[in-house]
């Protein structure tokens, strides 16, 4: 429960004060809810399609993974017609690739051999790292409600490691 909570905290962001916010009763949802919930469901399915995979496969999931993402991102840009050059940050984006990469193979080795609730829940709260590294790398401001979060993740994190609920 600590990790759900965590989760939403960490997730909170300040509004812009540019920003109207959109009425209650419009029936939309805020901008960039949708993808969000998309992209959600997208890697909560990856992740257990990775967990299902047998020792034999060894790391072919990922690198099957990964072959098929490229191919689906080089078929979009053929088909928008658009670029897929990355000029001056070619780099940062292999950097970030490899790490990627790395976490998904950790991601599979843990869910081979540890408890899967564990390592399914540890996993769940990655964006305590993202806001993190959003602060140290790119210098953003936490609000309280996120260092709260992030508090509530690292709690989280030592009771689950500890063995507590």
């Amino acid at each position: 429960m600590l990790g759900l909570v965590a989760i939403v905290l960490v997730s909170q962001q300040s509004a812009p004060e540019s920003d109207a916010p959109v009425p209650a009763s419009s029936g939309r949802l805020p901008a960039g809810v949708g993808i969000a919930l998309v992209s959600g469901l997208a890697i909560g399915l990856f992740l257990l399609s990775l967990a299902q995979t047998r020792p034999e496969a060894g790391m072919w999931p990922i690198l099957a993974s990964r072959s098929t993402s490229v191919a689906l991102f080089g078929l979009a840009a053929l088909v928008t017609r658009r670029s897929v050059r990355l000029p001056g940050v070619l780099p940062l984006t292999l950097v970030c690739g490899v790490i990627d990469m790395t976490a998904n193979a950790l991601y599979l080795v843990a869910a081979r051999v540890g408890p899967l609730r564990v390592v399914v829940t540890l996993a769940s709260l990655y964006p305590a790292s993202t806001v993190l590294l959003a602060r140290v790398v790119l210098g953003e401001r936490l609000n309280l409600r996120q260092v709260a979060g992030v508090a509530c993740a690292l709690a989280a994190i030592a009771l689950i490691v500890g063995g507590g609920r």
